[in-house]
């Protein structure tokens, strides 16, 4: 369990984010098409993962937007966007942003995502959903970089996460 604030109140998550040198636990997800996304997906590649609460927000939002905006430029990666909305509400956001260099994905299914990662929020007004946090990893899954944002209605660290993968 760590602890997180949403506006200063402190929260808690279910479980600790993997550590670096580990292997990142496997996970089945939903598309915006109803889709499963799947880890084993992107084999060879190296993963992205923004996990936020929920698009209706405007952080949220915003990591979305950025890390669609950069992850252009990444070879052999994939940035996969996390929380638990629903994948019609995902649809609608893309579609509406012009979202097209990131996938997004719900864990409204998937248990086990929010479980292995460590990332459902378990008491405050969130309960129930992901956190925020970004978890990066290589073509072997081992985990490289990872970051529980401390105050939910922060950003992410954009530029740590992604100089990670310009360092390997």
């Amino acid at each position: 369990m760590e602890n997180v604030y949403f506006k200063g109140s402190v929260c808690h998550t279910n479980g600790s984010l993997p550590r670096v040198g580990d292997k990142a636990p496997s996970f089945n997800l939903v598309s915006p098409k109803l889709t499963e996304v799947s880890s084993s997906d992107f084999l060879g590649k190296r993963v992205v993962l923004n996990i936020f609460p929920s698009l209706d927000t405007s952080v949220c939002a915003m990591a979305v937007r950025q890390f669609n905006k950069r992850a252009a430029r990444l070879d052999n990666t994939v940035v996969i966007c996390v929380s638990m909305d629903l994948p019609f509400a995902a649809a609608r956001f893309c579609s509406a942003e012009g979202i097209e260099n990131v996938l997004v994905a719900s864990a409204f299914r998937s248990p086990l995502f929010a479980q292995e990662y460590g990332v459902q929020l378990i008491d405050g007004v969130l309960a129930g959903l992901l956190t925020r946090a970004i978890v990066v990893y290589d073509e072997t899954r081992q985990v490289i970089y990872t970051q529980l944002v401390n105050e939910i209605t922060d950003e992410p660290d954009y530029e740590s996460a992604l100089n990670v993968l310009d360092a390997t």
